[in-house]
Formats: structure tokens, C-alpha cells, sequence
């Protein structure tokens, strides 16, 4: 019986054998007609899918960012700048940062984003955004093409919001509310609008990836926010002068603690601002988060050596202070340098910050309150300098050649041209604040008058403004 088995399974194999030559042969060589619309249908869809899927995540990481740099306004400003006044103020300036996330939003619906950002002459965009019309949930593939354009316009919001919000710094605790109001409407639409097409926009004189004449390096503000901002805080401190009794009377701030949270919220929300900027969720984005890690880190511990050798202390506040220093110096480089180059752009910028603070401003006697000029606007244009030497094609390869490959960068990356160019953007963004400033403070004051009065400065910007007091202090 086994063997009879054994002979059928032989005979079995040796019948197939012969035949399945003649079923290859029939077989066709390619799908059937019928198959091959089928196939190409599912490899579409599929496409679709991804597409979706990396947009979705893009859209994402992006919302989260705009959250994280409104969190730097307020409460991050706001505490930071808050817990550094007397007490007497510090209403008064935490809601000028507050007031600033409601007028701006307002502002940049109406015009603000359609004169940075649609095309329009290499100074400014034209109205073709106006009440956003036209801005929805199709992405714009200059920008940013995988996210929906009303999610880009959202994240540029935030930017505009803080910006102002940073001069507030330099003339607090003696600029009446009326004026800050007019006074920053006024400077959103002549100075930062401007600045942030010329660098970001299409079109723009300074943009370094849509055809700029100058192609400046600026990944998420260096010339656009803390230089403009910077510059018109040092114009609005020396054209409103001193505060009384400054800097005779002592001034200490009336709590560092709320100034320390404030400061970790900035650090925090700083991740946003700086790797939010890549406008997606890949590599770009963690290569700037670290970076800017890293330049706040390098920053705090080069204030506070430099403060230890000069005072025999590291003080709190200046720690807190050399933190802010470097994410400001990092911001123009973030995503475009490593992290080596991020520490030593934090550590110069922290020890260069401390130099500006307490001896730049002695030297020449202006009364910048919080120092936004000695930390922004002097960070600032460290940073965006440095960004020419330090920038790296092995980063972002921002620069290419007709047959798309990369070019150098950065100074040291092989391109002494780009140094030229950052001293360009930097030019610019110094006159226009200084000039624009000037015009505004010049208006505001013939308008409404911008200091509040000697009674006024004496009783504080909580009562005489806003008639509240920060703190009940009643047994």
C-alpha cells in the first residue's frame, strides 16, 4: 500500500511538471487592462493618504507653536517684565503686555498680515490679505506648503503680538496708557509690517529664499523682532527721559520671583517661536529647538560668570536675564547653525548682554527701566551678525545652484558674502526703528501727550491708570 502511494505521488509530480510550462506561457506578461487602472487608483490613494498624514502633523506642530509664542506674551512677558517694576507698577505693565494680544489681533485681521505678507514692492505687501479674504485653509506654497494658510497666518500673529510688546520694557512705569495704545497701533503698521515683509515676505527686499535683492538670515526675528524692537526702546527711553528720582533713588525690583517664571515661561515657550519656525514638524525643527536650548543655556552661565567675576555673586536675575540674552542671539541662527555653534553664540551673547546692562548704559546715562535695548536690541544684532559666520548648508541648505545643489551658507561654511548681507538687514532694521520711532512718539505726544504726569508717576500706573492695585496687602 505504501508503495502504491509512493508511485501515485511521483506520477503526480512528474504530471505537473509537464505542464506548468505551458500554464507560464500562457500567463501574460503584464496585468490585464482591467488591473492596471485598479493598481494606479490605490497607489493615488495611498499618496493622498501620506499627504494627508504629513500635513495633518505639520498643522499640528504648528498650532502648538503659535500657542507656545502667544504663552511667551502673556503670561511670559508679562510676569518677566511684571515681577522687575516697583510694585506701584506692576499692573500697569502686565497690561500692556495683555492689552497687546487684543490690539494687534485686531490690527493684523484687518491689514496687518496683508501688508507683511502678500506680495507686493520689495518694501512692503498690498491689500490683496485685507480682512483676510482669501486666507483659508488652502495652503500658500511660498510659505509654507503643507499647512493651511490661515494656520500660517495665525503663527505670524503671535510674532506681531510680541514684538511691541517687548519696547514696553524700556519706558515703563511712566508712559500713559492712551499713548502706549496709539503709540503701539502706529508702530505695528510702520515699523514691524514693513520689516516683516522685507525679510519674510514675497517679494521682499531682504527675503533670502523667495529672491531677496539682500538676503538676509533671520529664521524666526532676529532683525524682524528684537532689532526693530530693541532699537525703538532705546528712542522711546531717551526721547521720554528718566523716571523721577532716577538714578539717585533706588529701584529695586519689587519681585524677582514672578520675574523668574516669567523668564521659564519665555525660555519654554521660546521652542515655539524658534522651531515653530520651520513651519513643519521634521528635522529642521529639532536641529533649532536644540540650538535654541543650547544658546539660552550657554547664555545664562556666561552672564552669571561675568557677573560672579565683577560683583563677587551670581545674582538670580542676571542668570534670568543672560537666559533671555542668548534665546535672543540664538533666534536668527536657530535654524541654521549646530549645536556647538548655538553654545558659543549663547555664551558671547550672554557675557557681551552683561556688558551692554551695566556699563554701556551707565556710560551714557539712559534710563532703559528693564533693559530691552541692553538685552534685545544689543542681542539682536549680535545674533544676526553672527548668523553670517556661524550658518551651515549641513543645516539648511537655503542656498542652491540652478541644478539645485547645495551652496555655501555662512561665512565659515565658505560664503564671506553673506556677513555683507546680514550687515544689510541689520542696517535697515536699525533706521527704520529709529527713524519710525521717532516719527511716532513725535505724533503721539503732540496727540495725547505721552508721559503721565509727576502726580501720576509718584502714585504708580496701577492707581493713576487703571484705578486697581496689584496687591491687597490689608491684615
Amino acid at each position: 500500500m505504501r508503495r502504491l502511494l509512493r508511485w501515485l505521488v511521483l506520477g503526480y509530480i512528474v504530471f505537473c511538471s509537464t505542464l506548468a510550462p505551458t500554464a507560464y506561457a500562457q500567463a501574460p506578461a503584464n496585468p490585464s487592462p482591467a488591473t492596471s487602472p485598479q493598481v494606479e487608483d490605490r497607489i493615488s490613494k495611498l499618496e493622498q493618504q501620506v499627504t494627508a498624514a504629513q500635513s495633518s502633523g505639520d498643522n499640528a506642530w504648528m498650532l502648538v507653536s503659535a500657542a507656545l509664542v502667544l504663552l511667551m506674551t502673556g503670561p511670559g512677558l508679562a510676569l518677566f517684565y511684571g515681577g522687575l517694576v516697583r510694585k506701584k507698577n506692576v499692573l500697569g505693565t502686565m497690561m500692556q503686555s495683555f492689552i497687546l494680544m487684543a490690539l494687534i489681533t485686531v490690527l493684523w485681521a484687518l491689514f496687518g498680515y496683508s501688508l507683511a505678507f502678500h506680495g507686493g514692492s520689495r518694501f512692503l505687501g498690498n491689500f490683496g490679505y485685507l480682512f483676510l479674504r482669501g486666507v483659508g485653509a488652502v495652503p500658500d506654497a511660498d510659505y509654507a506648503a503643507t499647512i493651511p494658510q490661515q494656520t500660517f497666518m495665525v503663527y505670524q500673529l503671535m510674532f506681531a503680538i510680541i514684538t511691541p510688546g517687548l519696547i514696553a520694557g524700556a519706558f515703563a512705569e511712566r508712559m500713559k496708557f492712551s499713548a502706549m495704545l496709539l503709540f503701539m497701533t502706529l508702530w505695528s503698521i510702520i515699523v514691524y509690517d514693513p520689516m516683516a515683509h522685507m525679510v519674510w515676505g514675497k517679494g521682499g527686499l531682504l527675503n533670502a529664499s523667495l529672491g531677496g535683492a539682500f538676503p538676509t538670515l533671520d529664521f524666526a526675528g532676529g532683525t524682524v523682532v528684537h532689532v526693530t524692537s530693541g532699537v525703538s526702546a532705546l528712542v522711546c527711553a531717551v526721547y521720554l527721559g528718566k523716571r523721577l528720582g532716577y538714578p539717585k533713588q533706588p529701584m529695586p525690583p519689587h519681585s524677582v520671583v514672578l520675574s523668574v517664571i516669567g523668564a521659564c515661561l519665555l525660555w519654554v515657550g521660546w521652542f515655539g517661536f524658534n522651531a515653530g519656525s520651520a513651519l513643519a514638524a521634521g528635522s529642521l525643527a529639532t536641529s533649532a529647538f536644540v540650538a535654541t536650548h543650547f544658546g539660552a543655556a550657554a547664555a545664562a552661565l556666561g552672564w552669571a560668570a561675568a557677573e560672579w567675576i565683577r560683583n563677587g555673586k551670581a545674582s538670580v536675575l542676571g542668570a534670568i536675564s543672560g537666559a533671555v540674552a542668548g534665546l535672543v542671539a540664538i533666534t536668527p541662527a536657530a535654524g541654521f547653525v549646530g549645536p556647538m555653534s548655538a553654545l558659543l553664540i549663547g555664551a558671547v551673547a550672554g557675557v557681551f548682554c552683561f556688558l551692554m546692562v551695566t556699563k554701556v548704559k551707565g556710560w551714557f546715562g539712559y534710563d532703559d527701566s528693564l533693559d530691552a535695548f541692553g538685552v534685545h536690541g544689543a542681542g539682536g544684532t549680535l545674533g544676526a551678525l553672527l548668523t553670517g559666520f556661524f550658518a551651515s548648508r549641513a543645516i539648511n541648505p537655503i542656498f542652491k545652484d540652478a541644478q539645485g545643489s547645495a551652496l555655501p551658507v555662512g561665512l565659515f561654511d565658505g560664503n564671506p558674502r553673506q556677513v555683507l548681507n546680514q550687515l544689510v538687514g541689520i542696517a535697515i532694521a536699525w533706521v527704520l526703528g529709529v527713524v519710525g520711532t521717532l516719527v511716532i512718539l513725535k505724533v503721539v505726544d503732540a496727540l495725547v501727550g505721552l508721559r503721565v504726569s509727576e502726580e501720576h508717576e509718584l502714585q504708580g500706573l496701577d492707581l493713576s491708570q487703571h484705578g486697581e492695585e496689584g496687591y491687597n496687602l490689608e491684615a
